[in-house]
């Protein structure tokens, strides 16, 4: 993917819609791009918040600690291309709250958390967009507990 390419993907995401072509110009080339085999780890639910990644393409699975499953994890959601991850451990200065782990070829690009911090101070817009992304999955956990202390679907 040509950095044109990557530039008009972030443009196509709801967090970066409203950046000038030149500021994305800017992130897609002070970003790191990486390739993700399937079943690759993205990182590791505990591992130290770092970076951010913006699945550019393929999807990723986001699971839980859980000693009590069979596999030791739950599946929590899957998010696949335009999708953030990794930003909550950055935001709130703390360990990694999942694993993320890619579900076939996935390609990322990866913001540290030094350009994110920036990106947020410069670009408000993208706090707001961040803000919605974090409340709506704040929301469908909220429900998935009701429906599972409840047993049935809300």
């Amino acid at each position: 993917m040509s950095l044109a390419e990557e530039v008009a993907l972030l443009k196509s995401i709801p967090l970066f819609a409203k950046i000038e072509p030149s500021k994305l110009k800017l992130l897609a080339f002070t970003s790191e791009r990486l390739a993700f085999d399937p079943d690759q780890e993205l990182f590791r639910q505990g591992d130290p918040g770092d970076a951010a990644y913006l699945v550019i393409d393929g999807e990723v699975s986001i699971s839980i600690d859980a000693p009590a499953a069979p596999t030791g994890r739950i599946e929590v959601a899957k998010l696949g291309r335009g999708a953030i991850v990794g930003e909550i451990a950055i935001l709130c200065d703390v360990p990694r709250t999942a694993t993320v782990i890619a579900r076939g070829k996935t390609v990322t690009l990866r913001i540290s958390k030094e350009l994110f911090f920036r990106l947020i101070t410069e670009f408000p817009q993208i706090a707001v967009e961040v803000m919605r992304e974090l409340a709506h999955r704040l929301e469908k956990t909220n429900l998935q507990l009701r429906e599972a202390r409840t047993g049935k679907p809300h």
